[in-house]
């Protein structure tokens, strides 16, 4: 399937008269045709609930049964020295791009340079994508807008802003709730604050204990890990912290965590890995018990996944990460007894119309 157009906007079947009882296609038993609604493109979704009330009220049950979604890779991306982001889903099942609908104003002319684009954050319960804050590629002014994106509507909603302007500063869903940390104001630099998605708040959380731009955060369970990353000429050990979201306090990252973290995150199940951004792109695993990392067997990033890298992990042991161009490199982990941890990489590239296309961040959730 090559990448299409899809309508953003949200299908009503209130127009629909046919009854309850109807079947859901015609000449097929019910159960055939649930999987024949299911293997629609989720972006087509909203429109076919549109066709009868019939589908309307399968796909809304389809909905609940997340046992049934597979995981889709949402990247936005930019050409380069142009202004606008677009928004894609890879399917890794298929190996296609979906084009979806870009984000509202202000992100539209977001700067897709890195850190100063806006912050990503998805909520995998509920199949939505934040993205907040961020740096005007055009005036450099400072957002602190709030966007969603929802897979059940294929399109974007404005939320409610944050309290304080952020760019460079750390982001992660934790709990159920979106927490931005860091990078406000000089004055506002460890200032934090948290989202309510079902009431729709931001609300003040526990400062930070020292200001640091973000180089890359990762979220296991209840508590989110910001590292500041090493720095020419290496002098002094990066800054960590971590938030411990069921006690609202910060504390300082492990040692052997911080001094580690030396690549991009992605978080498997509870398991932490980084991907080095130099050379071949090897991979490494953090191990809690011993505050130590260890490298991964196999191979680094195929070569054709170039820089900048965005990276996302999945729950069913997969690391994706994209490069320029689209392409993508899908890395399956294994953990044998006796053995540690090893990698094998698979290449998927993008399409033509995509190869001029750079990511800036990319999240996994289920459709």
């Amino acid at each position: 399937m090559s990448p299409s157009s899809v309508d953003p906007s949200p299908a009503s079947a209130g127009g629909a008269t046919d009854s309850a009882s109807s079947p859901v296609i015609p000449g097929l038993p019910d159960d055939v045709a649930e999987l024949c609604l299911l293997h629609l493109p989720f972006p087509h979704r909203p429109l076919a609930r549109s066709v009868s009330s019939s589908w309307n009220r399968t796909l809304k049950t389809l909905k609940s049964l997340k046992s049934l979604y597979h995981p889709f890779l949402f990247v936005l991306s930019s050409r380069q020295n142009r202004s606008r982001l677009h928004f894609h889903a890879f399917d890794p099942l298929s190996a296609t791009w979906l084009l979806l609908p870009p984000p509202p104003t202000p992100f539209a002319g977001a700067s897709p340079v890195y850190p100063s684009a806006p912050s990503a954050v998805a909520l995998r319960e509920k199949g939505e994508i934040f993205l907040f804050g961020g740096m005007g590629s055009e005036t450099g002014e400072v957002f602190r807008d709030v966007a969603s994106y929802s897979v059940s509507t294929n399109s974007w909603s404005v939320r409610t802003p944050m309290g304080a302007k952020r760019s460079f500063f750390a982001a992660g869903a934790v709990g159920g709730r979106v927490v931005a940390a860091g990078g406000g104001e000089a004055t506002d630099s460890t200032a934090v604050e948290r989202y309510e998605p079902d009431t729709g708040r931001w609300a003040p959380a526990a400062g930070m204990r020292c200001g640091m731009a973000r180089y890359d955060a990762a979220v296991i369970g209840t508590k989110m890990f910001v590292t500041e990353g090493w720095t020419w000429p290496f002098t002094f050990s990066p800054r960590g912290e971590v938030y411990d979201a069921e006690r609202d306090v910060w504390e300082e990252m492990s040692i052997g965590l911080r001094e580690g973290w030396t690549g991009v995150s992605a978080v498997v199940g509870r398991t932490l890995f980084v991907v080095s951004e130099y050379g071949e792109g090897r991979v490494k695993v953090y191990d809690p018990a011993s505050d130590s990392w260890a490298s991964v067997a196999g191979s680094g990033v195929p070569s054709e996944v170039r820089k900048p890298y965005a990276v996302s992990g999945a729950e069913e042991g997969r690391i994706y990460i994209v490069g320029k161009g689209l392409n993508v490199g899908v890395g399956t982990v294994v953990e044998e007894d006796g053995k540690g941890w090893s990698v094998h990489w698979e290449l998927v590239k993008g399409p033509k119309s995509l190869e001029d296309l750079a990511p800036c961040s990319s999240q996994v959730l289920y459709a």
